[in-house]
């Protein structure tokens, strides 16, 4: 079988799931997995830019995934100027002293002569200007978390909508205008961060990049759950917006028009309203999908992409030809982390909420890294592939292996310990599943199901 045949094959038999799944559970169950996965789809592509492409071994997938989403709470959210009013224009200005302390103290670590006047004078720098940083940075934070802490407490927005709103947009429209923006921006945060950490930790060995990654990603995390003032940590951002011109579903069950097309064709107007709402993102996320997988196709099999590969197959070989295999390496992260920020935002107007305790490891690194190993490394239609596979397995199978176990257990009588345990453990089948896929498809297709050419 040729391999254009076995995978078109592929995405038969997976687009077949997603319509069992519709038929046999329910066509919103089906359309919730399409869309996230979709959105999965395009994290694994950033996830394989950075090591099919290049090698590098990202395990902070997490953290740039997080600080993604967290451009829908700064960008397409209601400005809130009653907090910059109250003392949160004192944030910034402590941020900007604290970046020149640092900027600073680099500038004096590389000018000055190594020796005790040196160390001494960077100890000085860096206490009083830690001291200077929070006498403004705290009464600012405590200006701000003090405004309506139990429905606000934030900066809000930075005023993106009200650029709309000048152009003729309402309010609400305005504020799904501005999603548009907050995706992008999302890369960039992302894509800044990716930046500060390839500086410092792409001279690192492969192993020793995944520890600092996984670590950075954690701080990350942490810092977004503990910083109010920015995203009201752990007490989440609710009733996110959606992307033009994506609708409520309350304001399509209420319109008169959708009632009676709902009605004259035998629909539930509350079910209709769900799937026509559903049906949009998965068209928008497959437009979103498309675009970026045209365009690292195209970086692929371009000389750059030969470039990355070179230099991923062997760097000394790849350095001795003149590459700058550093900057290359840093490109390669930062485009990538870019990716995955966009896929963190567009997951976090799906789901309408910002919330940063639901950013585990397991879920955001390790399934992620799942469905590039799965899917073929290196290969981008292998990402696309293994993104909607695996998010598929990691919904389903929890409520298959329910199904499952109760069907063995039935003979049991009900006093035996094990039927009851059997029960209750069908939840942790999802990993168990996880690990048995992987490891199948390492041992009969080891360079994934679609494997780069």
């Amino acid at each position: 079988m040729s391999a254009p045949v076995k995978n078109s094959l592929l995405f038969l038999v997976l687009a077949m799931m997603f319509l069992a799944s519709a038929l046999m559970q329910s066509w919103g169950a089906a359309l919730d997995m399409l869309v996230v996965g979709l959105a999965s789809a395009i994290m694994a592509l950033g996830v394989n830019m950075q090591w099919g492409y290049a090698g590098l071994f990202n395990v902070g997938v997490m953290g740039f995934s997080a600080l993604g989403s967290l451009a829908m709470v700064l960008i397409a959210t209601t400005a809130r100027p009653q907090a910059w009013t109250a003392g949160g224009w004192m944030i910034p200005i402590a941020l900007a002293i604290g970046a020149a302390v640092v900027l600073l103290a680099i500038g004096l670590w590389r000018w000055m002569p190594k020796g005790k006047v040196r160390a001494l004078a960077l100890i000085v720098l860096l206490i009083v200007g830690f001291i200077v940083y929070r006498a403004v940075f705290d009464p600012g934070v405590t200006a701000v978390e003090a405004i309506n802490a139990s429905a606000a407490g934030n900066i809000g927005g930075l005023g993106v909508a009200w650029f709309f709103q000048l152009l003729g947009a309402s309010k609400d429209t305005a504020l799904q205008l501005a999603v548009w923006v907050a995706w992008p921006v999302g890369g960039l945060i992302a894509a800044g961060a990716a930046w500060i950490v390839a500086k410092t930790a792409l001279g690192l060995r492969s192993d020793y990049l995944a520890i600092a990654t996984l670590g950075i990603a954690e701080i990350i995390v942490t810092v977004l759950k503990n910083e109010d003032w920015l995203d009201r940590g752990v007490k989440n951002v609710y009733g996110l917006p959606r992307p033009y011109p994506v609708p409520q579903q309350v304001d399509l069950q209420q319109h008169a028009g959708f009632i009676s097309w709902a009605k004259s064709w035998g629909l539930d107007p509350t079910n209709a309203a769900n799937r026509i709402v559903q049906l949009e993102y998965v068209v928008i996320f497959a437009v979103i999908l498309i675009v970026i997988l045209t365009l690292v196709e195209l970086a692929l099999k371009s000389p750059w992409g030969r470039m990355m590969r070179a230099i991923r197959d062997n760097e000394i070989s790849a350095e001795a030809m003149g590459k700058d295999v550093k900057a290359r390496h840093l490109q390669v992260f930062v485009i990538g982390s870019a990716v995955i920020g966009i896929a963190g935002a567009m997951v976090t107007s799906y789901t309408g909420l910002f919330s940063p305790t639901t950013y585990q490891p397991l879920r955001w690194t390790f399934l992620i890294w799942v469905m590039v190993i799965v899917g073929g490394s290196g290969n981008n239609w292998g990402s696309v592939l293994g993104g909607l596979l695996i998010y598929f397995l990691w919904i389903e199978v929890e409520p298959v292996g329910k199904w499952l176990l109760a069907l063995i257990t039935d003979p049991m009588p009900n006093t035996w310990a094990l039927k009851g345990h059997l029960r209750e453990s069908a939840e942790q089948m999802r990993l168990m599943t996880m690990g048995i896929v992987l490891l199948l498809v390492l041992r009969f297709s080891p360079r994934g199901l679609i494997p780069e050419k």
